[in-house]
């Protein structure tokens, strides 16, 4: 079932069901994109229509943020769980293992995401990792890296692009790639690689993630946490009297 959450389309799915979809998705050969939304996220799409279009438009949405499942409850449309890209990024490179999927990796250094297709097929044998790009690409090279992608046949596109770029990306060449599955991941190559450490399982059971990686990077994340992120609470003060 998809549900509204301040302008954005959320579908209430938790692990399971989604890597079921994913699985039907993948089945049909047909492209399909994937977006998680986060606090981040809702807020930049309240500013830019463009963006918020897009979210609703893709085909599997997921909720990577305890804040925005806390909201759901608040709201009376209670999620059923937080479903992470970094959590649904390594759930189907385990499952490509199994149904012989094959993989494409796009974005971040080079030296990440080769080290991500090294350490892999290592870590779940039997994955092919049918092609990789790093993240640096100028406008005129775009559409050469479209074509490598549709050429390389992948039924998975991971994209650790930034946002809304990658969103956007997707959204342009999607039907041009014919990835039957593709989801942005943000970070997680990062993390993949062990270059990012990610939070402690309680922090994150807590809500806590987004401070550990404040933490980690107090300079860069304070204005995105502390100034930019505010305006969530104002949303959903704003839908909650709406209610």
């Amino acid at each position: 079932m998809r549900i509204q959450m301040m302008g954005c389309a959320v579908d209430n799915l938790d692990m399971e069901e989604s890597l079921a979809v994913v699985e039907g998705f993948i089945r049909s050969g047909r492209p399909h994109q994937h977006v998680v939304v986060n606090v981040d996220k809702i807020v930049k799409a309240s500013r830019d229509p463009g963006l918020r279009r897009i979210i609703n438009d893709c085909d599997l949405i997921n909720a990577d943020g305890m804040p925005v499942v806390w909201a759901s409850r608040l709201l009376g449309k209670p999620l059923k769980e937080r479903v992470t890209g970094v959590d649904l990024f390594e759930a189907l490179m385990a499952r490509a293992a199994q149904k012989g999927w094959r993989v494409f990796l796009l974005g971040a250094r080079e030296e990440v995401v080769s080290g991500v297709a090294r350490l892999y097929p290592a870590r779940y044998p039997g994955l092919t990792i049918a092609g990789y790009r790093n993240g640096y690409w100028s406008k005129a090279e775009e559409e050469e890296v479209v074509a490598q992608i549709s050429a390389a046949r992948p039924d998975i596109l991971f994209v650790a692009i930034s946002s809304p770029t990658k969103e956007a990306f997707l959204a342009r060449y999607q039907a041009a790639m014919k990835v039957p599955f593709a989801m942005g991941v943000g970070g997680t190559f990062d993390v993949a690689v062990g270059h990012v450490k990610r939070a402690p399982v309680w922090m994150q059971k807590a809500g806590l993630e987004w401070f550990y990686r404040f933490l980690q990077e107090p300079r860069r994340m304070f204005r995105r946490y502390f100034i930019e992120d505010m305006a969530f609470v104002a949303l959903f003060a704003r839908e909650w009297v709406r209610r």
